[in-house]
């Protein structure tokens, strides 16, 4: 299997779970919101517990999910102090869709 496949493999299984299917969603509303409040040098993003928050579960299993997302590279987390934000990787999931037209 190629990198590629496996790459494509982690990204669909990260997706084919509801619950990170509304984390994503989370994560796009609150950008959304978000934009324009913080500096243009930096993109805007959601802690742990704003996640927590929007979904309603609880912070191991948002930890869970996170973990799932970041290794399928579909979000990125930085770690500031204690806290970690995370953010969707609009490009990662760009990619993902046009490798899906490819092949579907």
């Amino acid at each position: 299997m190629s990198s590629t496949e496996a790459s494509l493999d982690r990204a669909l299984h990260a997706i084919a779970d509801p619950t990170r299917r509304r984390i994503l969603q989370a994560l796009k509303e609150g950008e959304a919101e978000t934009k324009g409040q913080k500096p243009a040098t930096t993109r805007p993003c959601l802690c742990a517990g704003d996640i927590e928050e929007r979904v309603r579960l609880s912070q191991p299993t948002i930890s869970h999910h996170m973990a799932i997302l970041t290794k399928a590279g579909l979000v990125d987390a930085t770690k500031k102090g204690q806290w970690r934000w995370y953010r969707r990787n609009e490009k990662a999931i760009r990619q993902l869709v046009k490798t899906l037209r490819g092949k579907l």
